[in-house]
């Protein structure tokens, strides 16, 4: 068990033990989220990547990828469009 104390202007410290576990380095945001049972608080910048990986499981096969420098290419190309080569 872990607790910790609310400041006056509504701060809290994360204790050690909960970072480590959250993997919540300086400047990480986090994420409260009301359940049935109370509330659950996760690292924010890990929900976004999981959700990510979700959202994009399948691309590589979808796009024909299968290198890195594929990957690259492709964000290039949506990035800065399409530039041919002579």
């Amino acid at each position: 068990m872990n607790i910790a104390k609310v400041s006056a202007n509504g701060q809290v410290t994360v204790p050690v033990e909960i970072r480590r576990k959250l993997h919540i380095k300086d400047g990480d945001k986090l994420l409260f989220i009301e359940c049935s049972n109370g509330i659950m608080i996760n690292n924010a910048s890990a929900v976004a990547v999981v959700q990510a990986q979700d959202v994009f499981s399948g691309a590589a096969k979808d796009f024909d990828v299968q290198t890195e420098e594929e990957v690259q290419g492709l964000i290039d190309d949506l990035r800065y469009g399409k530039q041919k080569v002579s």
